[in-house]
């Protein structure tokens, strides 16, 4: 983690070719506001993103990501506000894919009604290879070694996935009890799954699912 390199944050003149814009000075994201800008900065920000998915993390660093998609260092300078920012916006990109897929898994299956299944059918999902799983620990990651410069990395997968989670929850439930067993879930997956990727215990992982499961199973049982 300690390669993972910022821009800097002197003014860069730097005009990008496809918006026709004045350069103006670093440390804002210029695109902001207009579409062909904001078109431009996602198809900017997916390239980036599928270069984490593959790559990971370590060595992070605007020109590699300039050349994952296709341009220069300061171009992305134009459209975001530096190495943290495009980081911070990738991983959201990413976890937004996996919330998507989950949910898409969830949906269709229209016999899927219960938490436990819905639990038990994101599972693939989130351990496949097209989740993102490894660059998405590491983030977490990241977090706990520099919390002063990416606790957002943290705080907001939190914010993602939570809402997911309540919604696989019975309508029947009270919203306090929703909240409680969805904090368990998420906390259970992420530790499953930073335990696969460090570890790559399969046979363990998937025995702390099936518990997972049982415990889940109970759960809704208890509450009718």
């Amino acid at each position: 983690m300690d390669t993972f390199a910022t821009g800097s944050t002197d003014p860069v003149a730097a005009t990008d070719p496809a918006d026709g814009s004045a350069p103006e000075r670093a440390g804002y994201r210029r695109s902001t506001g207009s579409p062909r800008g904001e078109a431009r900065r996602r198809e900017l920000l997916d390239r980036v993103a599928d270069d984490l998915a593959v790559n990971g993390l370590p060595d992070f660093s605007l020109r590699r990501a300039a050349r994952a998609a296709g341009t220069t260092h300061k171009v992305l300078l134009y459209h975001f506000e530096g190495a943290d920012d495009l980081l911070r916006q990738a991983v959201l990109l990413l976890r937004e894919r996996r919330v998507g897929n989950a949910l898409a898994a969830v949906a269709a299956d229209p016999a899927l009604r219960t938490l436990t299944d819905r639990v038990r059918a994101v599972w693939p999902v989130l351990t496949g290879a097209e989740s993102g799983l490894r660059v998405l620990d590491q983030a977490i990651g990241l977090a706990m070694y520099d919390p002063v410069r990416h606790a957002e990395l943290a705080r907001t997968a939190s914010a993602q996935y939570l809402p997911v989670l309540l919604s696989f929850c019975p309508l029947s439930w009270p919203e306090r009890r929703k909240f409680e067993v969805s904090q368990l879930v998420l906390a259970a997956l992420r530790g499953l799954l930073v335990e696969l990727v460090t570890s790559g215990d399969v046979e363990g992982i998937d025995a702390g699912f099936a518990a997972l499961v049982r415990a889940l199973e109970r759960e809704e049982a208890d509450q009718g």
